[in-house]
C-alpha cells in the first residue's frame, strides 16, 4: 500500500470520527490503567459496569490497597479472570505507592515493570492518558492492519513498527483509536461489513462482502 492510500484511509476515518477515544470510562491516568488491566478477555461494557461500582469507593492506588484484596474482588467479580486481575491490580497499586508516589509513571519502561502491564497496555496508557503518539496493537488492529494491507505483519510488534513508520504524522495520535473502533464495528473478524465501510475502495482485502 502506498503513502497516498494510507493518508486517505486516515483522512476518511478522521472525517467519520474526528475525536476518537477509548470506550473504557476513566477520569484519571490511574483509573484508565486499572480499567485496562481489568479489560483483558473482557468487554469494555463489562469493565465499565465493574468500575462504576469500584471507583466511587476506591479510585486511587492507596484506596484500593485500603480496600483489601477480598474487597477488591467483591467489586470486580463480574469480570472474567477477576481473581488473577485483582492480584495483579493490588500488586500494581503497591508498586505505584512505594515507587512512584501513587502516580502512574509516564515511561514505557516503568509501566512495563508493573504487574500485568505489557507492551500493549503501556502503549494505551502512554497514548490515551499522556498524549504520546504510540499505537497499541490488539487483535482488532492486528486484523485491520493485515486485512486492509495498511501495515501487514506476522506479529503485533511487527505491525506496530510498521504503523509507527507509515501512519502520517498528523494522524498518529488518534490512529490507535480509529483502527480499534474500525475493527470492532466494521472490519469485524468473521464477516467484515465491507458494504458499509468508508475505506472499502482503498482496502486490499480480496474477499469483500456486502452489508
Amino acid at each position: 500500500m502506498n503513502a497516498h492510500k494510507r493518508f486517505e484511509i486516515f483522512a476518511r476515518l478522521q472525517a467519520e470520527n474526528p475525536h476518537p477515544t477509548t470506550e473504557l470510562n476513566w477520569a484519571t491516568p490511574f483509573e484508565l490503567l486499572a480499567a485496562v488491566l481489568l479489560s483483558a478477555q473482557a468487554t469494555d461494557v463489562g469493565v465499565n459496569k465493574a468500575t462504576a461500582r469500584l471507583y466511587p469507593i476506591a479510585n486511587t492506588p492507596q484506596a484500593i490497597i485500603d480496600l483489601g484484596l477480598d474487597g477488591l474482588k467483591e467489586h470486580i467479580k463480574t469480570i472474567g479472570l477477576y481473581n488473577t486481575k485483582a492480584v495483579n491490580l493490588m500488586k500494581t497499586c503497591h508498586l505505584l505507592v512505594n515507587q512512584h508516589g501513587g502516580e502512574v509513571p509516564r515511561t514505557r519502561k516503568a509501566l512495563e515493570a508493573l504487574p500485568g502491564v505489557g507492551r500493549k497496555t503501556a502503549n494505551v496508557i502512554l497514548n490515551t492518558a499522556f498524549g504520546q503518539p504510540t499505537i497499541a496493537v490488539d487483535t482488532h488492529i492486528f486484523r485491520v492492519s493485515n486485512r486492509t494491507g495498511l501495515a501487514p505483519g506476522k506479529n503485533v510488534v511487527e505491525v506496530e513498527q510498521k504503523l509507527i513508520r507509515h501512519v502520517p504524522r498528523e494522524f498518529k495520535q488518534d490512529a490507535h483509536h480509529w483502527l480499534i473502533l474500525h475493527g470492532r464495528y466494521t472490519c469485524i473478524a468473521r464477516k467484515p461489513r465491507c458494504g458499509s465501510c468508508v475505506i472499502e475502495d482503498l482496502c486490499d482485502y480480496s474477499e469483500k462482502t456486502e452489508l
